[in-house]
């Protein structure tokens, strides 16, 4: 009597791969595909669905993306394309744009796949393929494009009588998300504190935050469709402080620790301030805090983007002017990318149609940009977040 053998089913079992080698290399897939592995078996959606797992997936995208710039998995800007909302509903609906990192050449369109209320709506933030939406009727949503789930935020603390300014960020203590909002009340007089409320993720509440500034320090977003640079774990925004009975205004940087949630004032770079500047901004040029300015040249007629960078965060002497980029034109900048890229509008004379184009701050070469009418742009990536969230809204 033959030997009896196995099915080949068992024998094939003998070799199947450890449950941790199987999740490390799932780990390193893009999040489309983990998604659809979800469904093989039960073991696999439960482990790709916890924390732990969510967190490995990022990190090894985030290094990727760190070292291979030319990646192509996805990942560059989000360009949100509507102005104004006028009763968005599932039959027109905005839709935002992703295009590559350096190029801008489009890659694909995204439907915004919740309505939003009349008004204008803006990216409040992107961090770690989680955008925030906002509008200014005080509705905001937490949006992961790469997993189809999204959460419309409770109701905010405080009202909305006041200049609101928001800020987006990743808590890297807590493995968590924050919306930060901040309430200005410009024109009272005698001058009052600004008020500071923090939404977290994993608590779905807000709260306020004691604000640790003075009272004649105020908030005011003056570049409102560019979101607020995250550098050092900390948001940043242009506060203007007044002072003295004659009321002398003059200008600092506040930057609010998403972390500690306590707040610092920094100075602006020396000599930044002393020309005609008719845009100016705060962003994020590889890793470290970048000041722009626009306004008249030397020459004649002319214009100039002007970039400083902070080399070592919090220190004033290590400000340093990079960039000069000359132009002919009028023009407003929707963004600056962390290659030193400018997404610029050009005004065109005699009611002409506007005029989108790229400019490269090192070489000075203009690119025309393809893409009509974008509003603002925010870093894009794939990933897990909001995958193991509740009270989440799948679509």
């Amino acid at each position: 009597m033959s030997q009896a053998t196995e099915p080949p089913i068992l024998r094939r079992r003998k070799n199947v791969l450890p449950d941790d080698i199987v999740l490390n290399i799932l780990s390193r897939l893009p999040a489309k595909s983990v998604i659809r592995f979800r469904c093989v078996c039960k073991p696999w959606n439960s482990s790709i669905t916890t924390s732990y797992f969510i967190s490995n997936h990022l990190n090894n995208f985030a290094h990727a993306h760190d070292t291979d710039n030319d990646n192509d998995n996805g990942d560059g800007y989000i360009i949100h394309m509507p102005r104004h909302t006028l009763a968005m509903n599932s039959s027109n609906r905005p839709v935002c744009t992703v295009a590559l990192d350096r190029t801008f050449d489009r890659i694909f369109e995204i439907e915004i796949p919740f309505d939003l209320p009349s008004g204008l709506s803006k990216i409040v933030g992107s961090c770690n393929g989680l955008l925030c939406l906002a509008t200014t009727t005080n509705v905001i949503y937490l949006w992961n494009p790469s997993v189809r789930k999204f959460k419309r935020l409770p109701d905010p603390c405080l009202g909305n009588l006041g200049i609101v300014t928001l800020g987006f960020a990743y808590h890297s203590e807590n493995n968590d998300y924050k919306v930060l909002r901040v309430l200005c009340h410009p024109w009272m007089r005698p001058p009052i504190p600004d008020e500071i409320e923090v939404y977290t993720l994993s608590s779905d509440s807000w709260r306020r935050v004691g604000m640790s500034l003075r009272a004649n320090v105020k908030v005011l977003d003056s570049s409102f469709l560019l979101p607020a640079p995250l550098v050092s774990g900390a948001l940043h925004w242009i506060s203007r402080v007044v002072e003295g009975e004659e009321e002398h205004k003059f200008e600092l940087i506040m930057s609010f620790d998403v972390n500690s949630e306590e707040s610092r004032m920094l100075r602006m770079p020396d000599g930044a301030m002393s020309t005609v500047r008719l845009q100016k901004f705060l962003a994020s040029f590889k890793g470290k805090l970048a000041f722009l300015t626009f306004g008249q040249s030397e020459q004649r007629g002319g214009y100039q983007y002007s970039i400083w960078v902070m080399r070592e965060y919090g220190v004033l002497e290590s400000w340093n002017k990079l960039f000069v980029v000359p132009l002919e034109r009028l023009a407003v900048c929707i963004a600056f990318t962390m290659y030193g890229t400018l997404l610029l509008r050009c005004l065109q004379p005699n009611n002409q149609t506007d005029k989108f184009v790229l400019v490269d701050t090192k070489t000075l070469h203009e690119k025309d940009f393809d893409i009509q009418q974008p509003l603002c742009v925010a870093n894009f990536m794939e990933s897990l977040a909001l995958l193991d969230g509740a009270n989440m809204v799948s679509y």
